[in-house]
């Protein structure tokens, strides 16, 4: 359920520890709800933490130690009793390169509604069209659904783990560099797509490319050494920076 808050996501003095090293420093944020938030940052500043901070898949390391709040629909998930899983259930993930399962294209999306939903096969045949449709790849694949995900290209398979992560109607998209591994074609068709999907979810892009935050994000939060130096409006961000560091890293001295 969708709160009365204006944002989404909201950490509050979030501190993460991974084997002693402090990852992130005080992470204070607000992710809008239904627009796309890129968080950006020189290597090694702590983004990819902090979106795995979001799902609790820190939680599957070992040696890591949280501290402050992240509430997701105002819910503080550090501090709850839900499980993990029905965390991660409101959250589709979208990583580097893309993993299907080891299974056919229909099997890869049908798989996650079988688990979470009871549906007719004529009702799961139509929740697959509407996905893969959404996804942007049904007129690709419509005549090859049973064969084996792995033989479609890499852009291609980009877009069914979309259509896999949105089957089971998340609220939130967390994506983590999800054009590193595409062409230049295949990384286009994936902003359009994430520009499409913005209407009906929250995004979340990790992206080492200023260009194409600068392409899509609505909002943006900038992370310098686990802190972070300023968020707001991409517009104001990318235009009108007020902190040195973000200046220095928006010209390219820092990287």
């Amino acid at each position: 359920m969708r709160t009365t808050s204006t944002y989404q996501i909201e950490t509050k003095k979030l501190n993460v520890y991974l084997d002693g090293n402090h990852i992130l420093n005080d992470i204070t944020i607000n992710i809008p709800p239904q627009k796309i938030t890129a968080i950006i940052g020189p290597s090694g500043c702590g983004k990819t933490t902090l979106l795995k901070s979001f799902n609790r898949l820190l939680d599957l390391r070992e040696n890591v130690r949280t501290s402050g709040e992240i509430l997701v629909d105002g819910v503080d998930i550090l501090n709850t009793k839900l499980f993990a899983p029905d965390i991660r259930r409101k959250m589709g993930l979208l990583s580097q390169k893309p993993y299907p399962l080891p299974m056919s294209i229909y099997e890869n999306v049908a798989y996650g509604l079988r688990i979470h939903k009871k549906l007719t096969k004529d009702d799961l045949d139509k929740a697959v069209e509407y996905n893969l449709k959404e996804a942007g790849i049904w007129s690709e694949v419509k005549d090859r659904l049973h064969e084996p995900a792995s033989k479609l290209s890499v852009g291609q398979q980009q877009r069914l783990c979309v259509a896999r992560a949105i089957a089971i109607h998340p609220e939130i998209l967390l994506c983590d560099e999800p054009t590193s591994a595409l062409d230049p074609i295949a990384a286009t068709q994936i902003e359009r797509l994430l520009m499409q999907l913005k209407t009906e979810y929250t995004v979340v892009l990790v992206t080492h490319t200023l260009r194409q935050a600068k392409r899509i994000a609505d909002h943006v939060i900038f992370l310098y050494f686990g802190k972070v130096i300023e968020q707001g409006p991409a517009d104001m961000v990318f235009n009108n920076p007020q902190y040195p560091e973000t200046i220095s890293y928006l010209k390219g001295d820092i990287s």
